[in-house]
């Protein structure tokens, strides 16, 4: 039977592949062309190497990355509660002359998003109550978006795409830390929900990125730059070489929020200063969820995880 199937019945053996000129050669040709790797492959090998030496060189703070990552995802939040706190009188006027808010109602609306930021910040940071605490947090960014009519502003709608995005890394981090399932409820239908806000978490974190290469005056720096984000952009939405894409997108969101926004220089009068602090901040939220997705990986729906599989 091994022969009906195989080349003993049909007499190509060794000898046949000389009498027909294929010999040695052919052989050592396709062995060759074997060994040369694809242009992908290659960036893997090189990409695999770096990543190596970053876990190496991050070895003494990977223990803390998650809760570095959690803090700097609410930290935009935080701000935002003392930033209204401090400009209390301010805020109401705005909201009342500008948004039309009736009084009481601007009280109201302030008093609510202070307290929800305060407490869901907290809870996030000390990992107690993730659900409601991003539920919270992700309705603190859809409220002040209608309340403040920035809905339609392309720049913050993206910025805050990218913010949502941080927090659905924080709702998958603390799925993937839980320990045990409830009984009687399929673990599955969970295993399912994690990969999905993973990836949609990665697809999120990357808008900041999109309103950096829209705005602003282009020079040569800027389009390398842009042309070297949008790269790792797309090397964190289809998951390729996640964890070294995503540390790439740190460092140049990094040093751009420090260069950019750099509002501890502008006296405290100077009209752009609120803007640059509330710019930095939500850069370091969008900096904080690509550190938890370099702690978590990038999930199932992946190429990093599909080439383990295959």
């Amino acid at each position: 039977m091994a022969q009906i199937r195989g080349t003993a019945g049909y007499n190509l053996g060794s000898s046949s592949q000389n009498r027909f000129g294929v010999g040695a050669g052919y052989t050592n040709m396709k062995a060759e062309a074997t060994d040369d790797p694809s242009p992908l492959e290659a960036i893997r090998a090189q990409t695999s190497k770096i990543e190596d030496w970053l876990d190496t060189l991050s070895e003494p703070v990977k223990p803390y990355l998650p809760a570095i990552g959690r803090f700097l995802i609410v930290v935009t939040f935080l701000e935002d509660a003392v930033r209204i706190l401090t400009q209390w009188n301010d805020q109401l006027l705005y909201l009342h002359d500008y948004r039309h808010f009736p009084r009481g109602a601007n009280h109201m609306f302030l008093a609510l998003n202070v307290i929800a930021m305060l407490i869901c910040s907290t809870m996030v940071i000390i990992r107690k109550h993730s659900n409601e605490a991003v539920a919270g947090l992700l309705g603190v960014v859809v409220t002040q978006a209608l309340g403040y009519g920035l809905i339609f502003d392309l720049n913050f709608f993206l910025r805050n795409l990218s913010v949502m995005g941080g927090l659905l890394m924080v709702l998958s981090d603390s799925w993937v830390r839980k320990k045990f399932a409830p009984a009687g409820l399929p673990q599955i239908d969970e295993k399912d929900r994690k990969m999905y806000l993973q990836l949609a978490g990665r697809i999120l974190l990357i808008f900041l990125f999109i309103g950096f290469v829209f705005a602003g005056d282009w020079s040569v720096s800027r389009i390398v730059v842009s042309g070297l984000g949008f790269i790792a952009c797309v090397m964190v939405v289809v998951g390729f070489k996640a964890k070294f894409s995503a540390v790439m997108l740190v460092l140049i969101l990094s040093v751009f929020n420090v260069i950019v926004n750099n509002f501890w220089t502008l006296h405290e009068h100077h009209p752009q200063k609120d803007f640059a602090k509330y710019d930095f901040f939500q850069i370091l939220s969008i900096v904080g969820g690509l550190l938890l997705l370099v702690n978590m990986g990038p999930g199932q729906f992946s190429v990093d995880e599909k080439k383990k599989v295959y």
